[in-house]
C-alpha cells in the first residue's frame, strides 16, 4: 500500500457552455498528455467515496495513443483525488505497473455503501496481448479487482477473478472486461459490473451478493451484432438497464434485467452518437425523497467525437427529452459521478484525448429557470 503525495497543480480553462446565472461552466484538467512521464492518458473512471473525496481514475500510456496489447504499448492504472469538489488534484498515484510493455487498463468502479468500501475493477495485459491477440483458456488478459477502505488513500492487493469473468473453456472467448465506469449496488445490496467480451462482442454482468466475496458471471445479452463498451444504472423500481456501444449504426443499445443482472431483455434502441464510451447514472428518486426521478446521460452528439452533452431522462431511461451542452470541443469518452451536494461530476476525453477533464454542474445547468416575461 502507497500513499499520496502533495497537491498538483491543474490546469483551468473556460468553455463554451454556459451554467447557471450566465456563468461559464468551470472544467479542470486533471491528466495532461505528456506529463508524469506518460505520453497520453485515457478511459477515465470517476467515484465519490463516502466523505466526499472525488476519484479519477485513467490509463496512463507510456508511449503512445494505442491500446492494450499493441506493439511497444505499456500502461499504467493511475489515479488522482480531489478532497475540495474537484477544484484541484492530488499528485499521481500509480495503482498498478504492472511490468515493461504490461498493460493494467479499463478501471469501473462502485462503493459499497454497507461498509464504505470503494472497488475498482481493471484488466491487466501481458505485453502484446489485447482484445485481438489473447489466447483463449490463458491468463494472457486477467480481470482483476482492488478495494479501498480509506477514500481511495491506499489499496488492497489485486484479487483475481479471471475464471468467472471468462468461460476458460470456450475456444472463441479471449477476453472479458469492465466498463469502463458504471459498476452498481443495487437496493439489494448486490454489487453488479458491467461487462462485455471479445469474441464474439457481446455484454453481460458480474454478480456479488456477498460484497465482493464471491461472484457469478451472469448471462449474455441477446444482440445479433454484439455490443461492447456499457454501464449501468437502476431504475426506480428495482430493475437495471444496461447501456450498450453499438458495434455499427446510429444508436446504442439497451436492455433490462429484473433479476440482478442474470439475464437481460430484448435489446432496444438506446441513444444516437457515435460508437463511442457514454456514461448513464441515477441522479434523483422519488422515492428517496427527491422532487421526481431523473437519470443522465452523457457523450458525444458528434459529428463523431464532438460536442459532449448530458441529456436527462424523466421516464428512467425510455426517453431522454433534455439536452444540455457540456462543450463544443472535440469529446470522447466520459464517465459520471454524483457528489455529496448533489452536484453532478463529468470526467472527459477533451481535445482529441490532449486531456482528461472533470466538469462540474449543477440541477440549475440541466433544468435552468426559465425567465419571467416583462
Amino acid at each position: 500500500m502507497s500513499y499520496f503525495g502533495t497537491v498538483s497543480f491543474v490546469f483551468v480553462w473556460v468553455g463554451a457552455a454556459v451554467a447557471s446565472g450566465g456563468q461559464p461552466l468551470r472544467h479542470v484538467d486533471v491528466f495532461v498528455s505528456g506529463r508524469d512521464g506518460y505520453a497520453a492518458y485515457r478511459i477515465p473512471a470517476v467515484e465519490t467515496t463516502p466523505r466526499g473525496a472525488i476519484l479519477a481514475f485513467a490509463e496512463a500510456r507510456k508511449h503512445n495513443l494505442s491500446d492494450p496489447g499493441e506493439k511497444g504499448q505499456e500502461i499504467d492504472l493511475v489515479l488522482k483525488r480531489s478532497t475540495d469538489g474537484g477544484a484541484t488534484w492530488s499528485s499521481m498515484h500509480v495503482i498498478e505497473h504492472s511490468g515493461e510493455l504490461w498493460s493494467s487498463a479499463n478501471p469501473a468502479t462502485v462503493v459499497d455503501r454497507s461498509n464504505g468500501r470503494v472497488w475498482v475493477f481493471y484488466i491487466r495485459c501481458k505485453p502484446g496481448r489485447g482484445t485481438e491477440s489473447a489466447h483463449p483458456g490463458t491468463d494472457d488478459v486477467a480481470n482483476l479487482a482492488r478495494w479501498s477502505d480509506d477514500n481511495g488513500l491506499t489499496w488492497s492487493e489485486p484479487i483475481d477473478h479471471t475464471r468467472v469473468a471468462r468461460n476458460m473453456a470456450d475456444g472463441q472467448w479471449r477476453i472479458s472486461v469492465p466498463g469502463p465506469g458504471g459498476a452498481v449496488q443495487d437496493r439489494k445490496g448486490r454489487l453488479i459490473v458491467p461487462m462485455w467480451r471479445h469474441a464474439p462482442w457481446g455484454n453481460f454482468a458480474l454478480v456479488s451478493e456477498d460484497h465482493g466475496r464471491t461472484w457469478q458471471r451472469g448471462s449474455q445479452v441477446s444482440l445479433p451484432q454484439g455490443g461492447d463498451e456499457d454501464q449501468l444504472v437502476e431504475l426506480s423500481d428495482g430493475r437495471l438497464l444496461l447501456d450498450m456501444r453499438q458495434q455499427s449504426g446510429p444508436h446504442r443499445w439497451m436492455a433490462i434485467s429484473a433479476d440482478g443482472g442474470r439475464s437481460w431483455s430484448q435489446p432496444v434502441a438506446g441513444q444516437k452518437t457515435t460508437p463511442v464510451c457514454c456514461a448513464i447514472e441515477r441522479y434523483t428518486l422519488k422515492s428517496a425523497g427527491d422532487d421526481r426521478d431523473r437519470i443522465l446521460w452523457t457523450g458525444p452528439v458528434g459529428p463523431g467525437r464532438n460536442k459532449l452533452v448530458v441529456r436527462t431522462s424523466y421516464d428512467e431511461g425510455q426517453t431522454f427529452s433534455r439536452e444540455c451542452l457540456i462543450s463544443e470541443e472535440p469529446a470522447a469518452y466520459s464517465d459520471m459521478t454524483i457528489l455529496k451536494d448533489k452536484s453532478v461530476g463529468v470526467l472527459w476525453e477533451r481535445a482529441d484525448y490532449r486531456f482528461i477533464t472533470f466538469t462540474r454542474f449543477d440541477r440549475d445547468f440541466l433544468e435552468p429557470a426559465v425567465a419571467p416575461r416583462q
